[in-house]
């Protein structure tokens, strides 16, 4: 079993979140940032954590925070700034927007680890989610070529290297549940109550 002193985690809290209207680090679920549930998630499984965002109002989570290395290049970019700075070969990557997200599905990434792959990333209701993934920090430089051709689609940067899914069972699909909308975000705080 991999130590957690060879695993950093990378909280992605770049984002426009354009169709939400405002950042979603910062949105309240029973009065806690959505960034704050990532941060727990990661806390017991890694020997740092890393916030890629260039807004410094994530200072107050007291926690190393990072630019992005390209502007407005989507996680592609964010991915990439996060494995440059760790210093960890395992690197635990998550959206700041999955805010019922847990150490158990985390885990079970971590327990997936094998010689060959390069990306671990979970997969809920038959849908990858490659913003809960485990990634080994040597494809930041494939990472950097995509960003260097304009190349921003996160399926394609993944399709380069060696992944596999870890298929969560039904118990764990809310925890995976991401938010980009009013509507979803609606769909979070009722499956949070349930």
């Amino acid at each position: 079993m991999i130590n957690k002193t060879e695993i950093t985690g990378i909280i992605l809290a770049g984002g426009k979140s354009s169709r939400m209207g405002s950042d979603k680090g910062f949105l309240l679920l029973k009065n806690i940032p959505f960034v704050q549930y990532s941060i727990n998630a990661l806390k017991p499984l890694v020997s740092e954590i890393i916030i890629v965002s260039d807004s410094k109002d994530y200072d107050v989570f007291k926690l190393k925070r990072i630019n992005d290395i390209t502007k407005d290049a989507g996680p592609v970019a964010g991915i990439c700034s996060g494995l440059e700075a760790s210093k960890t070969e395992y690197n635990l990557i998550l959206s700041c927007d999955i805010p019922l997200i847990t150490s158990t599905v985390l885990q079970k990434l971590i327990q997936a680890i094998d010689d060959t792959s390069e990306i671990i990333q979970a997969e809920s209701g038959g849908k990858s989610m490659p913003l809960i993934g485990l990634y080994k920090r040597g494809i930041k430089d494939r990472f950097k070529n995509f960003l260097e051709q304009d190349e921003r689609r996160l399926r394609v940067a993944i399709k380069a290297c060696k992944y596999k899914n870890v298929i969560l069972n039904e118990i764990h699909q809310n925890s995976t549940l991401n938010v980009n909308t009013k509507e979803e975000f609606k769909q979070i705080e009722d499956a949070y109550n349930g």
